[in-house]
């Protein structure tokens, strides 16, 4: 639903732009996470033509295009007024952490699922955009944008239950880096009596937490250690951490192979497949290779990674500029949006898929789109139309 409803409204963007119903905004900090972003999907399609694969890659080179309605959304979204927008964010975030925990219970206690998934039909993908709604309802907490604090407080601790039901330990680390990440960016709110109260409260409340998925946190502790064990003393790469070394392993060698552009979009899943059945004896396949970066090293080259990794830097670089000069509460909620879902992405990505997914695309913009503008961007006015006058009819 996410990702309709963002390419849907990027389209409309898109074409309100080309139609000139509404004006391009070009700000400094826009124009140059738009070149990042360009040159990645850049790099995408140069090694399809590369390869002599455009044809065959088609169907694959078409989610580039919730990238590329990026500056468009961004023309469009600078009409909103900015404490506006900032508070439809977090309150949003809360409706979602709320959403999570209504779904966990029934997922988890309901239909009996080990690991809930939400409606993402993926408990990372799930733990990822809850995961991104707890930090904003932490950060609007601590930003004063949004008055009722203890709500707030009450939709983290939800959308934190939540992700400890997806099993993501991956996770659960982003949601611990991130939240201290948003604690350092707010330690001077947090001096006050009342917010050292609220904390010690979340605290408490955060331990009650872990004390009631402890049995969860055990499991999934235990499943690593086992998932290790099998690795190093018995070679065994049939569990989840050995497929993920054994995708490891046969990314590199695939890198190798193509190092500078890459062996192109399409052909992930068949080298993967490929090199499951040739190195491991195993019938295996998957999408990608449980590795951001080295998916982009494969399908893209070394090219393909560093504008992935250009799009992260670009915006923590812009982020963290307006978080050192800035004392306005909007636009450091605006930067603490971008530190939370580069953050977010840049963990879940070492073990996990970074882009490519539809839903974590959507979210990944909306994030850059919103964020961006909210920290450093112009409000646009809006362009009201312009009824030509009637023609005046000549009598004769």
């Amino acid at each position: 639903m996410v990702s309709f409803v963002f390419n849907g409204g990027g389209l409309w963007s898109t074409l309100l732009v080309a139609l000139k119903r509404r004006r391009f905004n070009v700000d400094q900090p826009m124009v140059a996470l738009t070149a990042a972003i360009y040159a990645y999907c850049g790099a995408i399609i140069l090694a399809s033509i590369v390869n002599n694969s455009i044809a065959r890659d088609a169907a694959h080179l078409v989610p580039l295009i919730t990238f590329l309605f990026f500056p468009f959304s961004y023309s469009v979204w600078s009409i909103s007024q900015k404490t506006t927008l900032a508070r439809i964010i977090i309150l949003s975030s809360m409706a979602a952490c709320f959403g999570a925990l209504l779904l966990t219970g029934i997922q988890y206690y309901w239909l009996g699922m080990v690991r809930v998934e939400g409606a993402a039909g993926n408990p990372i993908v799930f733990a990822t955009v809850t995961c991104l709604s707890v930090m904003v309802c932490m950060a609007g907490a601590l930003s004063g944008i949004e008055r009722n604090r203890s709500l707030l407080v009450c939709a983290a601790l939800a959308g934190t239950i939540a992700i400890l039901y997806t099993g993501s330990r991956i996770m659960w680390l982003a949601i611990l880096i991130a939240g201290i990440a948003v604690l350092l960016i707010h330690r001077r709110k947090l001096r006050s009596r009342n917010a050292r109260r609220l904390l010690l409260i979340s605290g408490a409340v955060g331990l009650a937490i872990a004390a009631l998925g402890f049995h969860i946190i055990l499991d999934r502790a235990e499943f690593l250690r086992s998932d290790w064990e099998a690795l190093a003393a018995h070679g065994d790469h049939n569990t989840a951490l050995g497929f993920r070394v054994a995708m490891w392993q046969i990314g590199l060698d695939a890198f190798r192979e193509m190092p500078f552009f890459g062996h192109g979009v399409g052909a992930t899943s068949r080298l993967i497949k490929q090199g499951f059945h040739d190195q491991f004896g195993m019938d295996k396949g998957f999408s990608h290779f449980h590795n951001g970066f080295l998916t982009a090293l494969v399908e893209a080259g070394i090219l393909g990674a560093v504008a992935l990794a250009s799009i992260f830097v670009v915006a923590a670089r812009n982020a963290a500029r307006v978080l050192r000069i800035s004392a306005d509460p909007v636009e450091r909620f605006g930067a603490t949006m971008i530190v939370i879902v580069v953050i977010t992405y840049l963990t879940g990505g070492m073990v996990g898929i970074l882009v490519g997914h539809d839903i974590l695309d959507s979210v990944l913009m909306i994030f850059l789109v919103s964020g961006t503008y909210l920290a450093s961007g112009r409000t646009l006015p809006v362009m009201e139309e312009q009824t030509p006058p009637a023609a005046s009819t000549v009598i004769g």
